[in-house]
C-alpha cells in the first residue's frame, strides 16, 4: 500500500486510498468516544467548533486537491491530540496530569503540547498546499506556514478572550485553562511558532539532502 508525500506524482482516490480511510475512522471512533465520555459537554461542543469548520474546508476542497498521505496523517494526529483535550479540558488532561506528576511539573501542561502540536504538525499540509496547490515559489511556501501559524494563534487566543468573557462567560474558565498563568496566551502563540519553525526547517533541510535537483 503506497504512502504518499507533498512530491509525490500520483493521488489515489478515497474508495482506494486505505491509508486515508484508516485516519478518518481512527479520528472518527476517538471524537465519538471524546462526545460521549466528556467531562464538560458544554466546553466539548465549544472546543470542537474549529474542527468542524476545518473538517467541512477538507471535505468541500478534496475533488480540488487532495493532500498526500502524509499531510493527512499529520493533520488525524493534531486533530486526535485536539479532541482528546476537549474530552477533560486542557487543563484537567489526565496525560498532562500524568507528566505534571512525573516530571515535577507546575502545572498541567496538555495545552503547550498541543500548540506546539498545531504548528509542527500542520505546518507540513500548509506548505505542501502552497507548494503543490497554489504554485507558490518555494520561499513564500517556507515563510507563509510560520507566519500563518502566529497569525492563527493569535486569532485564536481572541477567540478564546471572547468566548470566555463576552459570549460564555460560565464555560471561561474551563475553555481558557490558563491556570493562573498570566502570560498563558503568549506562551500559547510562542510554542505553535516554535513548533512551525522547526517543522519547516526539517522538511527543508531533507529536502536539500534527498530530493534530486
Amino acid at each position: 500500500m503506497a504512502f504518499t508525500i507533498a512530491i509525490s506524482e500520483y493521488r489515489l482516490p478515497f474508495s482506494k486510498n486505505r491509508w486515508l480511510q484508516s485516519f478518518l475512522l481512527i479520528f472518527s471512533a476517538l471524537w465519538l468516544s471524546t462526545l460521549l465520555g466528556t467531562s464538560d459537554l458544554n466546553n466539548w461542543f465549544l472546543e470542537n467548533t474549529l474542527v468542524i469548520l476545518f473538517l467541512a474546508f477538507l471535505f468541500i476542497t478534496y475533488r480540488r486537491y487532495q493532500f498526500s498521505d502524509l499531510a493527512y496523517l499529520l493533520i488525524c494526529v493534531y486533530l486526535c491530540l485536539h479532541v482528546y483535550g476537549a474530552k477533560y479540558t486542557y487543563a484537567e488532561n489526565p496525560f498532562g496530569y500524568w507528566l505534571k506528576d512525573t516530571f515535577h511539573m507546575q502545572r498541567n501542561h496538555y495545552d503547550r503540547i498541543v500548540h506546539f502540536s498545531f504548528g509542527f504538525l500542520l505546518a507540513y499540509p500548509m506548505r505542501e498546499l502552497f507548494l503543490m496547490w497554489l504554485k507558490f515559489p518555494a520561499w513564500v511556501s517556507w515563510a507563509l506556514p510560520i507566519e500563518i501559524t502566529l497569525s492563527v494563534s493569535g486569532l485564536y487566543e481572541l477567540v478564546e478572550w471572547a468566548v470566555a468573557d463576552i459570549f460564555f462567560p460560565a464555560q471561561g474558565d474551563a475553555y481558557l485553562g490558563t491556570q493562573g498563568d498570566i502570560w498563558d496566551a503568549q506562551k500559547d502563540m510562542f510554542m505553535a511558532t516554535l513548533g512551525a519553525i522547526l517543522a519547516t526547517t526539517i522538511v527543508t533541510s531533507l529536502r536539500r539532502f534527498f530530493v534530486p535537483k
